[in-house]
């Protein structure tokens, strides 16, 4: 241990000494961190059996969270800033005596992103921008207003219209994710929502018994809530949070529509609480599925299957490939850097859980299973990646050649990082602009127009029995 430079704690090895490097097997074995993603062929006849297997992943929620989360919803509902007081102190450790203690001030947010080291606030700045620009990109695309007029006269079009107010949830606690707030905010403002309500857990130290404890406040978050606009923020968590933006209390105001990621309970909640407001998805483990040619280095591809890896043992890495000996050097590779990363134990357990290794009978196949699988990030890391994005259909974010590695998608390089997971991708879009407004039909008809358009309508009213539809069309008829 001592000569391999083991952190016990992060499970962290800085090999110093071939001795050391010739240890690495043993200490693998001896800190329970193989790393063998299942290895399937397409030309095993009992591949799909196999491959379904391995992609099966429940979204059903513990009855025991469901009944939980409705107490926790209903007592909201009811007693407003009351509850989400008392289940705040309760589950995160805090100590708040009013509703007061629980909002973020403008003056905290500044003061944040002022605390953080200038090489932070220069990252977060410039990711902001880049989403800006992505996201007023989409806006002109797809997020405004039309009309035309037929030959009578009569107008048609669609008006687009911003929510009034939405709520982003964001995760606090065992990790921080500005990311997430830059994500859910910058498209929200670039639609023109006019309140922006942002909640996020912050709870208090395990090891903080002291009376009138306080949640622990990343600055990293709170400093992007500055750069990316948030009107009102709150340290408040859990189904109670999404309870109080569905709702409304006497501090925190209801919004139209709550995004953002959350756990077991958050999902539930938010599940619950739709129809109420709007949502934007329930989503599931993370998933990163590479599409390669053998072309990209084997290092490259494997710390790519670790970036998703290393969120929970429930996410899925899966590489796809027609070439037998450059999925042997990924796996060797995987066995090299594994031991060196941060969060080796998570990574294990979800390559061994339900990550794949797949030798597929050529690229064309491999872009088939992509399809069927409609990953949340798929990287085509090719030479010629534009030659497979063609016959991609479902994806949540594709990822072209081999530079293009997901994790820039998910910090700056201007997309949303909010994506449909667990085979949504065949129906579903990434959080966008459009996510934060609603579109309302414009009908102009003229006299003319009437003329025409009451006689098809009172015809099709009088087939469906609706004697007063038609009678109302027939009323203009000359």
């Amino acid at each position: 241990q001592a000569q391999a430079g083991i952190d016990s704690q992060n499970h962290r090895c800085v090999f110093g000494s071939g001795e050391a490097r010739q240890s690495l097997i043993f200490l693998k074995f001896a800190m329970n961190l193989i790393a063998a993603p299942v290895y399937l062929s397409t030309a095993d006849s009992q591949f799909d059996a196999q491959f379904k297997a391995r992609q099966h992943w429940s979204a059903d929620t513990d009855a025991a969270i469901e009944r939980r989360v409705a107490d926790i919803l209903a007592d909201v509902q009811q007693r407003g800033d009351a509850a989400v007081l008392e289940y705040t102190n309760r589950f995160d450790g805090l100590a708040a005596t009013t509703m007061t203690e629980l909002e973020l001030t403008q003056a905290e947010l500044k003061a944040a992103f002022e605390s953080i080291p200038a090489a932070q606030r220069d990252a977060l700045q410039a990711a902001a921008s880049r989403v800006r620009t992505y996201h007023e990109a989409q806006k002109k695309a797809c997020g405004e207003s039309w009309s035309y007029r037929d030959e009578d006269g009569t107008l048609l079009g669609q008006k687009v219209t911003p929510l009034d107010r939405v709520g982003i949830y964001v995760p606090g606690g065992k990790a921080a994710y500005p990311s997430s707030v830059l994500m859910n905010a910058i498209p929200a403002h670039v639609a023109g929502v006019g309140e922006i309500i942002m909640v996020v857990p912050t709870p208090a130290r395990k090891d903080c018994t002291a009376t009138g404890a306080k949640g622990e406040k990343n600055a990293l978050v709170l400093a992007a809530a500055y750069v990316a606009g948030v009107t009102r923020a709150f340290t408040v968590g859990g189904a109670q949070a999404v309870a109080a933006l569905a709702y409304g209390t006497a501090t925190i105001p209801n919004v139209d529509k709550i995004t953002g990621p959350g756990n077991a309970y958050v999902a539930a909640a938010k599940r619950r609480v739709f129809g109420t407001v709007g949502i934007d998805m329930i989503a599931g483990p993370s998933e990163i599925l590479v599409l390669a040619d053998g072309s990209t280095p084997a290092d490259w591809v494997a710390m790519d299957l670790f970036s998703q890896a290393e969120h929970d043992e429930l996410a899925q890495s899966i590489l796809l490939c027609p070439d037998k000996a450059y999925i042997d050097a990924v796996q060797e590779s995987i066995n090299r850097l594994l031991p060196a990363m941060p969060r080796a134990e998570i990574i294990a357990k979800s390559l061994n859980g339900r990550g794949a290794l797949i030798l597929t009978r050529s690229m064309e196949e491999a872009c088939e299973i992509s399809n069927r699988i409609a990953p949340e990030h798929l990287e085509v890391s090719s030479c010629d990646p534009h030659r497979w994005e063609p016959l991609l259909k479902h994806a949540g974010a594709i990822f072209l050649g081999a530079f293009t590695s997901e994790s820039l998608g998910d910090y700056c390089a201007g997309p949303n990082h909010v994506l449909p997971t667990s085979g949504t991708a065949r129906f579903s879009s990434p959080l966008g602009v459009y996510d934060f407004q609603k579109r309302s039909s414009l009908i102009e008809v003229s006299e003319a127009g009437a003329q025409k358009l009451g006689k098809i309508a009172a015809e099709l009213a009088y087939g469906e029995g609706l004697q007063a539809h038609a009678r109302a069309a027939e009323m203009r008829l000359k």
